[in-house]
């Protein structure tokens, strides 16, 4: 049961819409989640969601995951989420999924996955690198849009 389960939370994670509103049961277990990961936990949530970004074809030739590294992301991120949902977050996670269903699940841990990017995407060379792109804009396009 589990699993299928599972599967139907990584699919909606991904796929669904960031306009639905978390409910209360949702927003207690995404609090939850927060609270019971650690810097580390939350890298490594990233790191799976890169890895797993990295696969669309249109950006996989500019990053290069191994099988060995897929499968060792995969299952750190497979443990995390184990520990998270029938451990430290069980309660949260069985009322969340009891009065709010699957949807519950996606809007948890998209909780979850703001808060480990934003803590990937404050880091100083993640700055710098999303800055580099003032490089190659055109100033006097951008100066005369504001003059506007």
């Amino acid at each position: 049961m589990m699993k299928p389960l599972f599967l139907l939370f990584l699919t909606i994670l991904i796929t669904a819409p960031s306009s639905v509103i978390a409910g209360v049961y949702a927003d207690t277990m995404g609090k939850c989640l927060v609270s019971a990961t650690s810097q580390k936990d939350k890298t490594d949530l990233v790191r799976w969601m890169f890895a797993n970004a990295a696969l669309h074809p249109d950006v996989s030739n500019i990053s290069s995951v191994s099988t060995e590294q897929r499968d060792d992301i995969d299952r750190t991120a497979a443990a995390l989420m184990d520990r998270l949902l029938t451990v430290a977050c069980r309660k949260e996670t069985s009322e969340a999924l009891k009065y709010e269903g699957a949807i519950a699940m996606q809007l948890s841990f998209q909780i979850l996955g703001q808060v480990a990017s934003a803590s990937l995407m404050t880091h100083p060379n993640v700055g710098q690198g999303f800055g580099r792109i003032g490089q190659f804009l055109d100033q006097k396009k951008i100066e005369a849009l504001v003059k506007e």
